[in-house]
């Protein structure tokens, strides 16, 4: 019996061995290869997956505003950040990808990858210059269409934040239009600056501003239009006489929930690949959320004698926005610092909101605005290469022109921004006409500009303007 398993050993060995022996010894450029596709899928899985929960935040981010606005204007409000994922869906496939992220001027990208073309499957060397030889692969290991796609999340979420400042009162179709422009003449030259090839402000060729995941291009963009589009509507017709409590607080925790989760994507993807740096970037982000909303829980605890949900999910989106510009280059120490500086600034900055008679109607600028100015500009003081050695040191490290880079970068988004955003609604007050009219406004956008309710009329705050 012994002899006959030695036979059949034998001639299995004499089958087998070869290829056994030759993958155990296969050639160097095979296992090279063998590695590289290996990086390749599990980078592209994982910024597919990113790119997914950063989409996950633009619902996340209609039940945050919606469950602040009254009743009879739920509709409306989570239309307004919905439908930008339609519009900039098929917008950014066109012409905004193109203006983003194409070899151009400092400015603003060329009008090569129009409609996608040219931007395809291929994994390396995807983005160029006019001379062939100089290539700057922002993420050499994933399909190109995959960076564009994960970009494309960032420019449908960017605008929606602007809608909490012009809640209540903004024609759907003259916020459609102005979307549609804003996400073109303002969002992608801001992007092109700051992120791509040769962008004025950003570490491949500009300034060397640092801005991890979107300080500048997402939040300071976003909440200076919003504090502009506000002042430019004028304020609601009931500010500041009888403004209405939140009407649904548990919305506006599951869209706090919901932004935080997504969160991770944003800033833990623009790592652009699994792996060390992404995880810097994931456990600062949750570091200073936490941080953020516990230290807005103790102000209201101090100050107004209650903790409430709103200030809980209010602080953790705070500290949200802090830390997205420095994500990847802080410490989780620095984390918890940029978290409850952002959170205490953003606190006193909401009630300096109402002191000025400014009806941003659901805090768009002190958050989002402030937030981002104050995160921006304490990535140059924590910023450390120890982290991410593609960065810079901060102030903190030996570096303190770093700061100088930041306030400056910061300065220029503000001015783009805030001329752009008054340019197009002005353009669009002579066109289309801004605000609803005063009757459908008290009445709420849903059943005017929508043709349906929230809740029906049995839950609704249904106001008979005709009755009165």
């Amino acid at each position: 019996m012994l002899k006959k398993f030695v036979i059949i050993g034998a001639i299995t060995l004499l089958l087998l061995g070869e290829p056994l022996i030759g993958n155990a010894f296969a050639a160097p450029a095979d296992v090279n290869a063998a590695i590289s596709n290996a990086q390749t899928a599990a980078d592209t899985a994982f910024m597919l997956i990113s790119a997914a929960l950063v989409l996950l935040m633009t619902p996340g981010l209609a039940f945050f505003y919606g469950g602040f606005v009254r009743s009879r204007n739920i509709l409306n409000t989570l239309m307004m950040s919905f439908v930008l994922m339609a519009i900039v869906g098929v917008t950014w496939i066109l012409w905004g990808y193109s203006l983003a992220f194409a070899p151009g001027n400092a400015i603003i990208g060329g009008l090569q990858w129009l409609g996608l073309n040219n931007v395809g499957y291929e994994v390396t060397n995807y983005l160029r210059g006019s001379n062939p030889s100089d290539v700057v692969s922002y993420a050499p290991t994933i399909p190109h269409q995959a960076f564009m796609i994960y970009q494309a999340m960032f420019a449908i979420i960017t605008p929606a934040l602007i809608s909490g400042a012009i809640a209540e009162r903004m024609s759907f179709t003259a916020y459609s239009l102005f979307v549609l422009l804003w996400s073109t003449f303002i969002y992608s030259p801001l992007a092109h600056m700051v992120w791509a090839k040769g962008g004025l402000l950003g570490l491949y060729g500009g300034w060397n501003a640092l801005d991890f995941a979107g300080g500048t291009v997402v939040h300071i963009s976003s909440g200076v239009s919003a504090l502009v589009a506000a002042i430019v509507l004028k304020p609601r017709q009931t500010y500041p006489e009888r403004l209405s409590p939140p009407h649904n607080v548990p919305f506006i925790l599951l869209g706090g929930g919901l932004l935080w989760f997504g969160w991770f994507g944003f800033n833990a993807g623009s790592a652009l690949a699994s792996g060390a740096l992404a995880t810097a970037a994931f456990v600062s982000t949750n570091t200073s959320a936490a941080a953020a909303a516990l230290t807005w829980l103790i102000l209201e605890k101090a100050l107004r004698g209650k903790p409430t949900a709103v200030g809980a999910a209010t602080g953790a989106v705070a500290g949200l926005v802090g830390i997205t510009p420095a994500a990847g280059f802080v410490t989780p120490l620095a984390a918890i610092l940029i978290g409850s500086i952002t959170a205490f600034v953003c606190f006193y900055a909401v009630s300096l909101k109402h002191k000025l008679n400014v009806d941003d109607a659901l805090d768009t600028f002190p958050v989002h605005g402030v937030g981002g100015t104050v995160g921006a500009i304490l990535t140059g003081i924590f910023a450390t290469t120890t982290v991410n050695s593609a960065g810079k040191n901060g102030l903190l490290f030996g570096n303190p022109t770093q700061l100088i880079t930041q306030i400056a970068a910061v300065a220029v988004a503000y001015i783009i921004a805030a001329v752009g955003t008054w340019v197009i609604l002005k353009i669009l007050d002579v066109t289309v006409g801004l605000r609803v009219k005063e009757e459908a406004e008290l009445q709420g956008l849903d059943i005017n500009e929508h043709g349906e309710e929230g809740y029906n009329e049995e839950f609704g705050e249904r106001v008979n303007v005709s009755s009165k």
